[in-house]
């Protein structure tokens, strides 16, 4: 699941040092000529590749860049010190656009790429630069210039690296609402979701991941029934998934069963999405009586047999949420280190979500072809019109 990473910054270079005049005034040295030295060059702003980033948040909450400016020059022909320039890092796929102008100022593709987006300003000569046999003690100097302004707007298309599923209700929205600053529509009815969400979520600054929460499943979901494969096939692009069951369904249905509906369908849709790791979450604990919480919740655990990380939250209440947050983090950033040092896992990697799209593009023509049956069976034209939905979404952060 991709969507539009946006975020508008403003960048300044540095101005240039103004150059100096000076005259060498030394006892017993009479006339000793100008002295007075260069300022010092602006620094410039330039954009780095990080592979490291994936996602432009840091940049909606500081907008504003400046280098810093060039110092002046000193007697003595002292040069002024260079202004220090301005190193931004930013995700690799990041598009720069001049907002000023609509047109695009360049692409960051790989790790390190810089892109220098803001000029700084020239220094200023001092006098010892225009003396000459005609002019011995020249009162000019100049001033140095202004460094480059430019409003750039940032974009980056951008997957999501965790995945939220689970049956309708069972407070996904909820979730992404605690951990980022996402606003979908929560609701006391099933179904409240009907486009993915999506939100970043930022631990600290540089350290952020994106989360997709889908369209609740429903049993029947791989088969087609309910919004399930629509969505299905993007859960197959997310590096970790997040199964999240109600504690507390007002149906009174055992949240270990609704757990294994939801890992059916996941089968039946792609058994290597299915291997996928997967994290329970059990949500609403505040909605269970206090000293039944630990024993409900340890059995679901004990009826799933499950051997994977667990933890019990409650997302309304934001109880235990950072904690998480700052877990999922904490895999993400070792899963991408191990790819960044290991080829083969990263070739793994490639090679496992080839074969769940590959599963997943299987599963969606079977379900086409038996679409066009039913449509032949009744006599109607069985002509393509089966959509199983390809959504990019964009989404607009919120401070």
């Amino acid at each position: 699941m991709k969507f539009v990473d946006e975020a508008p910054i403003h960048v300044e270079a540095g101005k240039g040092g103004n150059g100096m005049m000076s005259f060498r005034q030394e006892k017993f040295i009479a006339k000793g000529g100008p002295n007075g030295g260069d300022g010092g060059d602006g620094g410039s702003v330039y954009l780095v590749a990080d592979e490291n980033l994936n996602t432009l948040i840091d940049y909606r909450f500081q907008p504003k860049y400046k280098a810093e400016d060039g110092q002046k020059g000193g007697s003595k022909d002292c040069t002024g010190r260079k202004g220090d320039d301005l190193f931004l890092p930013v995700p690799v796929g990041t598009t720069v656009i001049d907002t000023d102008t609509e047109e695009v100022f360049g692409d960051l593709t790989k790790h390190g790429q810089q892109l220098k987006v803001a000029q700084g300003g020239f220094h200023g000569l001092g006098n010892t630069r225009f003396k000459s046999s005609t002019n011995r003690a020249p009162r000019r100097f100049t001033y140095g210039t202004e460094g480059e302004v430019r409003n750039l707007k940032l974009e980056m298309k951008v997957l999501a690296d965790v995945g939220m599923l689970g049956l309708p209700n069972a407070g996904k929205s909820s979730f992404i609402r605690a951990v980022s600053s996402a606003k979908p529509k929560v609701a006391d009815y099933p179904f409240t979701t009907l486009i993915p969400n999506l939100g970043v979520v930022k631990v600290q600054q540089y350290r952020s991941f994106v989360i997709a929460d889908i369209p609740g499943l429903i049993e029947g979901a791989a088969e087609g029934a309910g919004l399930g494969v629509r969505f299905l096939k993007h859960l197959t692009r997310c590096r970790l998934l997040m199964h999240m069951v109600d504690m507390a369904p007002v149906d009174d249905s055992d949240p270990a069963d609704n757990v294994r509906v939801i890992a059916e369908e996941l089968q039946k849709f792609s058994s290597t999405l299915a291997t996928r790791e997967r994290w329970l979450l059990l949500n609403k604990i505040d909605l269970l009586p206090p000293d039944e919480v630990e024993a409900r919740c340890q059995a679901v655990i004990d009826s799933l047999k499950w051997t994977g990380p667990v933890f019990r939250i409650s997302a309304l209440h934001r109880d235990g949420t950072t904690q998480l947050a700052g877990r999922i983090m904490d895999h993400l950033e070792a899963v991408w280190e191990e790819e960044s040092e290991n080829p083969e896992a990263r070739e793994r990697e490639m090679q496992l979500q080839l074969q769940m799209a590959q599963e997943a593009r299987d599963r969606i023509e079977e379900l086409r072809e038996a679409h066009r049956a039913a449509k032949r069976a009744l006599g109607e034209d069985d002509d393509d019109d089966f959509d199983e939905g390809d959504y990019d979404v964009e989404v607009e952060y919120v401070r």
